[in-house]
C-alpha cells in the first residue's frame, strides 16, 4: 500500500457519506410531499455503497492474495427509492390530495428512521476524516523524520 493510498480511501469514504447525508437531507425535506411531477408522493430515497475498483467477490480476492489485499475505497453504485415501505395513509378530507373516501398518501419517509441515518453517516464521515488526519500525521512525521 502507497502512502498516498490511505489518503484515496479516507477520501472516497468522505465522499460518500457526505453524498448519503445529501439523500437523507433530501428525504426529510420531502416529508410531507403528496405529489410529485409524476402525480404520486415522494419516494424515500436510499443509497448503496460499493467497493471501489472491485471486479471480482471478495472471497475470490481474499483466497488470490491472502495477507496482500489492500481496498482501494468505496464507492457510490446508485440511488434507488425505497419500494419495500409502505407510505402513511392519512385521513384528511380537506387536503387537496385527499381521495374520494378522504386519506391522503404521505411519503413512506420517516424522521427518525433518516434522523438515525443521518447520525449515522456523520459518525462514518467523522471517522473516515480521523483516519485521514492519522494517515496526514504519519506522512508528516516520516518526511520530518527524512529531513533530520
Amino acid at each position: 500500500m502507497g502512502m498516498f493510498s490511505a489518503f484515496d480511501i479516507n477520501a472516497t469514504g468522505m465522499t460518500a457519506e457526505r453524498f448519503r447525508m445529501d439523500i437523507i437531507a433530501q428525504n426529510v425535506a420531502n416529508a410531507n410531499t403528496t405529489r410529485t411531477e409524476d402525480g404520486t408522493p415522494y419516494r424515500r430515497k436510499v443509497v448503496l455503497f460499493e467497493e471501489k475498483n472491485s471486479q471480482t467477490p471478495f472471497h475470490q480476492i481474499l483466497q488470490k492474495e491472502r495477507d496482500r489485499y489492500s481496498g482501494s475505497g468505496v464507492k457510490v453504485t446508485g440511488v434507488y427509492e425505497d419500494r419495500w415501505t409502505e407510505g402513511n395513509l392519512v385521513y384528511d378530507p380537506s387536503h387537496p390530495d385527499a381521495d374520494e373516501n378522504g386519506y391522503v398518501m404521505y411519503p413512506n419517509v420517516s424522521i427518525i428512521t433518516e434522523m438515525t441515518n443521518l447520525i449515522d453517516a456523520s459518525r462514518a464521515y467523522q471517522a473516515n476524516a480521523t483516519a485521514f488526519d492519522a494517515s496526514k500525521s504519519i506522512a508528516t512525521t516520516g518526511l520530518d523524520l527524512l529531513n533530520s
